[in-house]
């Protein structure tokens, strides 16, 4: 990825959501347990700014812990967003937009949770925690 800022375009599978962001750091891929849960896998996300939705009646939030939320499509479920209270930029799931998305995965974080069913077989960064 480039130092200069991305704009970011997609949305939900039926398609009720779209939104709009400006790339805020580069991709990164989760492996939490409650990552994995919320995406079936890693949950490879990206941080953004700026974000503008059309579609927010079909927004969901759940907060999953004491000081963050998840957004997803009230709609078809997909998980499409991360938030810490209060921060000022959101995490923004790779998988819901619009392709060609320009980026690179640059990271892995919370390693030392991940899946027991598979290995990480690259070179990048990696984060216990």
């Amino acid at each position: 990825m480039s130092s200069e800022k991305a704009d970011i375009a997609g949305g939900c599978l039926c398609g009720a959501i779209r939104f709009r962001a400006t790339q805020f750091d580069t991709p990164s891929l989760c492996h939490c347990g409650q990552c994995r849960r919320w995406a079936g896998h890693a949950w490879a996300a990206v941080g953004g700014t700026d974000l503008k939705i059309r579609g927010r009646k079909h927004l969901r939030w759940y907060h999953s812990s004491e000081d963050a939320q998840r957004g997803f499509c009230g709609t078809c479920g997909s998980s499409l967003f991360w938030k810490r209270d209060g921060a000022l930029h959101i995490s923004i799931s790779m998988g819901c937009i619009d392709a060609p998305t320009g980026m690179q995965l640059g990271g892995h974080i919370f390693t030392a949770h991940k899946g027991d069913y598979y290995d990480i077989a690259d070179d990048l960064p990696q984060e216990e925690n």
